[in-house]
């Protein structure tokens, strides 16, 4: 049985989303030669990646915003990705969950492997550098989870072991 995928909703400074433009997102990736077509793509510098709820890998330059990359919508996946070229094709070098504007729990990996081997790309079997993104319930800050301390940087109250970093209500 598949458990279906968890949506990431944008959960970043709101002016940020704002700056959006309409249209724009980052580079549909659907085949490994389509990074060789990607403007600019330089292995020795990561990508911001996102995973669409289509998904398919979109990228974006490394310091693009992922509210960007992902045209403003939801996410299955989110982070950092850099590839290396191999005489087997292109393959994943590293890989993260790093987005501070989706916060995706590591539990996102299906998605963003499945989007990867949709387009033909070598891969690892999971996250090269995964965060634990967590809110706090007390003062409602976003935090990284740092060597498995559950507590918040910003007022040293608990955090919740299960995620929970969703969109805010407006």
């Amino acid at each position: 049985m598949t458990l279906p995928e968890r949506r990431y909703g944008y959960v970043g400074p709101e002016d940020v989303r704002r700056a959006v433009v309409p249209g724009a997102g980052g580079r549909v990736i659907r085949r490994a030669a389509d990074l060789d077509a990607h403007a600019g793509a330089e292995e020795s510098e990561p990508f911001t990646y996102v995973v669409g709820l289509d998904g398919l890998l979109r990228l974006a330059p490394r310091r693009s915003e992922h509210v960007a990359c992902a045209g403003g919508g939801d996410v299955l996946g989110a982070g950092e990705i850099s590839f290396r070229r191999t005489p087997q094709g292109p393959r994943v070098h590293e890989v993260s969950n790093q987005s501070t504007g989706y916060c995706p729990d590591p539990d996102s990996w299906p998605a963003v492997a499945a989007a990867l081997d949709e387009a033909g790309i070598g891969r690892p079997d999971g996250f090269t550098h995964a965060l634990v993104f967590r809110r706090c319930e007390r003062c409602g800050e976003n935090n990284v989870v740092r060597e498995g301390v559950f507590v918040c940087v910003f007022c040293d109250g608990d955090l919740p072991l299960v995620w929970n970093v969703s969109p805010r209500d407006p």
